[in-house]
């Protein structure tokens, strides 16, 4: 990486952690003040609140309806700050107000389908709320038929915390606290695709972190079902450093697989022929589109949901986009950050689409902080536009943190993780909490 492109990089992720992720160019209503369509939303996760929320802005007649039956969000970033013992739930759990605020109709209520064909949601109490455009946002589910072994009823054993709510990322806390001295923790990490590819390796960071502090001789194991991972090389300067010899990572070309899982044991065998023990088990389940996208016959038989990447319209159903992890959007990851572009791409597509006018193009940023310890971040930032029908990274224009850059930029990245926090919840929640 040159000087000059790593400069233009810092100066990219410094703009996004310290002004916001719109504040650039706040956009103009599109859909003037007359009575409007409605727009129902499900899904109340960033993909979904921040869909709502750039929807009122650009269209302010339109009614927007968004449905979840969480009345409060942990959310996937900084959740690894609470299993190491940093933050505490309360600090990474958000909620609706902020968009009820801005004029959303927000409903709390279980969704027991989507239908395309109406453009409806059908809730577990018997209504169903249908509009002019349907946006769904189901998130992810485990793939638990891909892991032999472990289901829903192991989650209070070994749980996966992905994020999985308060209760489980403090159970897995618990856990460390209650494990010997010496002990072991393992996590099994999945291939790709799945939620935010670099979490698995920051957690065992602040894992190894927790231990240093209170376990000194107790150490990590990930067991990945991948030879490669995000950010890498970065990761791997960062547990020379900081935990040397705690941290140890063996891929698929060691036969490091999860195979399956014996839960009562809390083992794991390895499609290599090993049988591997641990004092806390952390299993990250293969993981596909949430429940609401399959059932309705959004996904593929990848079970992931392909999009038309100009609007994240659904190919073959009219008034229907889907937004979040649940898509295949590549080469962008599934991430918080990415969801609330990609929601910001199709809000603004609807509104122009309800006043008739013709779709534009916007690019598309992921912006990626990851901790190694509190006052030690790296980062991974890409722009993106659409090509065609795909969407391209646009070289030179991204890249990672410099793998000899020194302590105090290591610390200033972790506090820019922060910052960036906070303007994405803001600008995908309206306000919220924010993690020290």
């Amino acid at each position: 990486m040159s000087d000059g492109h790593d400069a233009r990089r810092r100066a990219l992720m410094r703009a996004l952690a310290g002004t916001g992720l719109l504040a650039a160019a706040a956009p103009m209503p599109i859909l003037g003040a007359q009575r409007g369509p409605r727009i129902v939303i499900a899904g109340g996760g960033f993909a979904g609140a921040s869909c709502a929320l750039a929807l009122r802005r650009l269209a302010p007649a339109a009614r927007v309806t968004l449905i979840d039956r969480q009345r409060e969000f942990v959310t996937g970033p900084f959740c690894n700050t609470v299993v190491g013992g940093l933050n505490p739930a309360a600090a990474i759990t958000q909620d609706h107000r902020g968009l009820a605020a801005a004029g959303v109709d927000v409903v709390h209520a279980e969704i027991e389908g989507v239908d395309p064909s109406a453009r409806a949601a059908h809730l577990a109490d018997g209504r169903r709320i249908a509009g002019d455009r349907l946006v769904v946002a189901p998130g992810i589910d485990f793939d638990y038929d891909a892991l032999d072994g472990y289901g829903p009823e192991a989650l209070d054993r070994v749980p996966a915390a992905w994020p999985g709510g308060a209760a489980a990322l403090r159970r897995l806390h618990g856990q460390l606290q209650a494990m010997p001295e010496d002990g072991r923790v393992v996590l099994t990490v999945p291939d790709n695709p799945y939620r935010c590819p670099p979490g698995p390796y920051e957690r065992a960071s602040l894992i190894a972190h927790f231990l240093a502090e209170h376990k000194p001789r107790a150490r990590v194991l990930l067991l990945d079902a991948k030879n490669h991972f995000s950010k890498e090389p970065l990761f791997r300067i960062g547990w020379d450093s900081r935990y040397p010899g705690r941290v140890e990572w063996r891929g698929r070309d060691d036969g490091a697989r999860a195979m399956a899982i014996d839960v009562a044991g809390r083992r794991v065998h390895t499609v290599g022929g090993d049988e591997i023990a641990a004092d806390v088990l952390n299993v990250i389940p293969p993981q596909r589109a949430g429940r609401l996208a399959r059932d309705a016959g959004l996904a593929d038989d990848a079970g992931w949901v392909p999009v038309n990447v100009h609007d994240f319209a659904a190919p073959g159903h009219e008034g229907v986009h889907v937004l979040g992890d649940a898509i295949r959007a590549e080469p962008m990851p599934k991430s918080a950050y990415s969801a609330h572009m990609q929601a910001q791409v199709c809000a603004r597509a609807i509104a122009q689409a309800l006043a008739g006018e013709p779709p534009g193009e916007a690019p598309l940023i992921n912006a990626c902080y990851s901790l190694i310890a509190p006052d030690y971040g790296i980062s991974v930032t890409e722009v993106y536009r659409i090509n065609g029908d795909r969407i391209a990274a646009v070289q030179q224009a991204g890249g990672t943190s410099a793998l000899a850059a020194g302590p105090d930029t290591r610390r200033a990245e972790s506090e820019y993780a922060r910052s960036l926090y906070r303007n994405l919840v803001r600008d995908s929640f309206g306000s919220g909490a924010a993690p020290g």
